[in-house]
């Protein structure tokens, strides 16, 4: 049976951290600065935690109410998005649809799908976080993350496919004049290697040859990093050799600024997943956002 007293107290503790004090909550609302201080403190006992520390002059959410409070934003905005498409007949997307993307991914892929979206749904306003960093979409108050990852962390949230990339062991021509070109993955333990950083093992390199043999060298890591972008770069200036997902460098691999290496081994995948928090309650922003990349990406 549900709990008849289940939504008590969310849309005050919403209005009290929106407004940034409970005398104007009660401003707003019409009730008493006691009544707002007492329907918080029911909350949180009911829910048996400490939602907002309290001092005399300012409030802030403790960790355990900055991830109730995004969670309760997006209960509030679905109920609200509901009763006015049975009221007014009216479901378009609208509000804030907050976003976090890897760097490359974004500037290759995501910015003319971003352009048409808006012009689809004006609506909607954006908030962008380009970065090649893993997000925690729920604490971090994400409508949806984009990763591009070779193996995606078990979680409890949702995850599309929605693209696939090849990721290649390449290097600059200048690199390969002056230090010479490796003919298996073994030479690369002599080589200076680039590593990006955001992953568990950046310098363990794994590879498969053609009779699907698998194999792992541990690189020599010149240069670690979490930016694809300053990788490629390195790279390019005769650095050192990385693997890099084929989006990140497709303009200089058609300059053909880059040599691939390894061509007689499997090349392997990295796939792009959406990741929202959950199925139930999708907003139409977020469905349509990602009906949109489902469409416009390309396969």
């Amino acid at each position: 049976m549900v709990n008849s007293k289940l939504f008590d107290g969310i849309v005050i503790f919403t209005q009290v951290i929106q407004n940034g004090s409970f005398s104007a909550t009660a401003e707003k609302t019409g009730h008493s600065t006691s009544h707002i201080s007492k329907t918080i403190t029911k909350l949180e006992a009911r829910l048996g935690l400490r939602l907002i520390n309290r001092t005399t002059r300012s409030i802030g959410l403790t960790p355990e109410g900055k991830v109730f409070y995004q969670q309760c934003e997006q209960m509030i905005e679905d109920a609200t998005q509901a009763l006015e498409g049975l009221n007014l007949g009216n479901s378009k997307p609208k509000g804030l649809l907050k976003v976090s993307c890897p760097v490359a991914f974004g500037e290759t892929y995501l910015q003319p799908i971003l352009s048409n979206y808006l012009s689809q749904y004006p609506d909607v306003k954006l908030e962008l976080d380009f970065n090649d960093r893993k997000v925690n979409v729920i604490e971090d108050g994400f409508d949806l993350a984009i990763r591009a990852t070779n193996q995606l962390a078990e979680s409890s949230l949702i995850c599309r496919k929605i693209h696939t990339s090849k990721a290649y062991v390449v290097a600059s021509k200048a690199y390969l004049k002056r230090f010479g070109r490796p003919r298996s993955p073994q030479d690369l333990i002599n080589h200076q290697c680039i590593c990006y950083s955001n992953l568990k093992a950046p310098n363990r390199w794994e590879f498969v040859d053609t009779n699907n043999n698998k194999s792992q060298v541990d690189v020599e890591q010149t240069i670690l990093c979490n930016s694809s972008q300053v990788e490629l770069q390195m790279v390019l200036d005769g650095h050192g050799i990385c693997r890099l997902p084929a989006f990140c460098m497709e303009a200089e691999l058609a300059r053909d600024n880059l040599e691939i290496l390894f061509a007689d081994y499997v090349t392997p995948e990295i796939n792009v997943y959406v990741i929202y928090p959950s199925k139930k309650h999708l907003s139409p922003k977020v469905r349509s956002f990602i009906d949109l990349l489902v469409a416009q990406l390309p396969d």
